[in-house]
């Protein structure tokens, strides 16, 4: 579903309670793609940007290339090799 373009007239919504965070109700011309959105705040304002997520395999790597490179504490430690030891199972 295409993004609509923004209103260049704010609209007055509805906040409340959905356990204990505060939600708020997006009228229909507002509605974002997908389920998940990223949130930020800039002053008093809060903006929230819908979440693009890549079209394929292509798009996905170039993403992760992106990232940077993993340091030493993200490498897996080395583990002994300990050899199998026969059991009796009866």
């Amino acid at each position: 579903m295409p993004v609509p373009l923004p209103s260049s007239r704010p609209k007055e919504v509805k906040l409340f309670r959905n356990n204990r965070s505060q939600a708020v109700r997006i009228p229909a011309e507002f509605e974002l793609p997908g389920d998940r959105v990223l949130i930020r705040r800039e002053g008093t304002r809060l903006i929230i940007e819908p979440i693009a997520r890549p079209a394929d395999i292509v798009e996905l790597l170039a993403e992760w290339k992106k990232e940077a490179p993993l340091g030493p504490e993200d490498r897996f430690p080395d583990v002994e090799d300990i050899p199998a030891r026969p059991e009796k199972i009866f």
